[in-house]
């Protein structure tokens, strides 16, 4: 049943391109309030303005725009909201919970090796300043917490607790004026409505100091999800840039599809319970179930992004293809006719995994293939059956090409013929049809042999079958 009350967010920070593992996040949010009906929204959390990278935003934009992941308002950017976190910072101070800290850096080293040295753990609650100045905005604000025993329900993992030593001060106002994730995301999670706040699990530990805050708020918290880290191939450790977390875009600029990467991104560590792998965002959003996420992380296997995305490009229409494959064709193309290019793409539709493929697949459909190349596969053949019964490749060629040459060209008229030539010859599909193949291809592997000739006519074929005969007998 449709909720409007369900809001969920995304609230990444500009600090460089996006990936899967927060792109994973965002989709998970977005399937939550697309199947209650109600809202998901787009945060930008530019507090750090050390990190920030003033293009990384819009890449942000872009990346969901482009994956279908669109916010249903304005995105909002904590930059612009730094009366809102003064107003309930001094609400803190009020009543007694935040206070200025004039600790320095230098002496907060010093605290942190002496507990080290005591082999504890440092919590600067143990070193509070017992007449801490009042805050005038020039020193960092720090939360005071009152610490305790917590117990939650993660709609992930289920039923958790924490004792108080996982709770301590921490910073919600830095000397810059711009407040801290820790502080400024439950403030922005109140004022926005939001209901559900789905994210990775690197925030997990830090769960009860937020729950300590929002008491001292006297703010409800919205139910918690935590996502599993997403891992690397092996499992052994979360994805990272060395094990394929690239940018999100990269994936666009090689050509897989949106529907694929939402398809893969919303299975990876997720399913409905039964063998179904493919999934299109209707279903996924009819679908979904945050109960229904794993607790242990998903490894990221691009083998299997790659199947997938072949299965989305064979299910495409050929003319939704033709418009998605514009910028991937070989260099040779430009000046082909859109029919003869969407001949091709027919032809290479069941091959394809990613568009750009596209170019080293079909560069022989457009330009004439290497004549040394074409000599060297039939000297020092690949195929097995080549190696051990070399025919007579000039015989066999000139053959073909008589026998060709009365051919109307039409798929069904080429078959028929070389069929025949398999009885004439005496000889197999796996001998004649590779022979035929590295003449017009230059290579051993091309799309279904009886639609290729078709597809690039008598004339070229004839031209190049006899152009391997003259490189032959020179």
């Amino acid at each position: 049943m449709a909720d409007a009350r369900v809001r969920t967010r995304f609230a990444p920070s500009p600090t460089g391109y996006l990936h899967v593992g927060g792109v994973r996040t965002a989709l998970f949010a977005w399937l939550v309030a697309k199947q209650a009906g109600g809202q998901f929204i787009l945060r930008i959390e530019d507090t750090d303005r050390m990190r920030h990278v003033e293009e990384s935003e819009q890449h942000i934009i872009d990346s969901l725009k482009w994956l279908g992941i669109e916010s249903d308002e304005e995105p909002v950017r904590q930059s612009e909201r730094l009366d809102i976190y003064k107003k309930w910072a001094l609400k803190l101070v009020g009543t007694g919970r935040a206070y200025a800290d004039s600790t320095s850096p230098d002496q907060l080293e010093k605290l942190r090796q002496k507990a080290k040295e005591g082999k504890r753990p440092f919590l600067f609650r143990d070193h509070r300043p017992a007449n801490p100045p009042s805050w005038d905005g020039s020193q960092p604000l720090r939360f005071k917490s009152e610490p305790k025993v917590y117990q939650w329900h993660d709609e992930v993992m289920g039923e958790l607790a924490a004792g108080p030593e996982a709770i301590d001060d921490f910073i919600i106002i830095k000397s810059d004026g711009y407040p801290t994730y820790n502080f400024a995301h439950i403030v922005d999670d109140h004022e926005m409505n939001i209901s559900h706040v789905i994210r990775s699990q690197e925030f997990l530990p830090s769960v009860p100091r937020f729950l300590n805050l929002y008491e001292a708020l006297e703010i409800d918290p919205p139910k918690l999800a935590t996502l599993p880290y997403v891992m690397n191939p092996d499992g052994q450790k979360k994805l990272s840039k060395r094990d394929g977390a690239k940018d999100i875009m990269d994936y666009k600029r090689e050509g897989y599809l949106p529907a694929a990467l939402i398809n893969f991104l919303a299975t990876l560590g997720w399913n409905d319970g039964t063998e179904q792998e493919i999934f299109t965002a209707s279903e996924l959003i009819k679908k979904f179930d945050l109960t229904r996420v794993q607790k242990g992380g998903a490894r990221f296997d691009e083998q299997r992004l790659m199947w997938m995305n072949g299965h989305w490009i064979r299910a495409m229409s050929l003319e939704s293809l033709a418009k998605s494959a514009e910028k991937f064709w070989p260099q040779e193309a430009e000046h082909a006719s859109e029919d003869y290019k969407k001949a091709v793409l027919g032809l290479e539709q069941e091959r394809l995994k990613y568009l750009a493929e596209l170019a080293n697949l079909t560069g022989f459909f457009f330009a004439e293939p290497n004549t040394e190349n074409v000599i060297k596969l039939y000297k020092e053949p690949v195929d097995k059956q080549l190696q051990k019964n070399p025919p007579d490749y000039k015989n066999f060629l000139d053959t073909i090409i008589e026998e060709l040459s009365g051919s109307d060209f039409s798929t069904k008229d080429i078959q028929a013929r070389l069929n025949k030539l398999l009885d004439d010859l005496g000889t197999k599909p796996a001998v004649l049809f590779p022979i035929i193949r590295i003449a017009v291809t230059g290579s051993t592997v091309s799309p279904e042999i009886f639609a290729t000739l078709n597809v690039l006519g008598e004339k070229t074929v004839l031209a190049r079958l006899k152009a391997a005969v003259s490189a032959l007998a020179g």
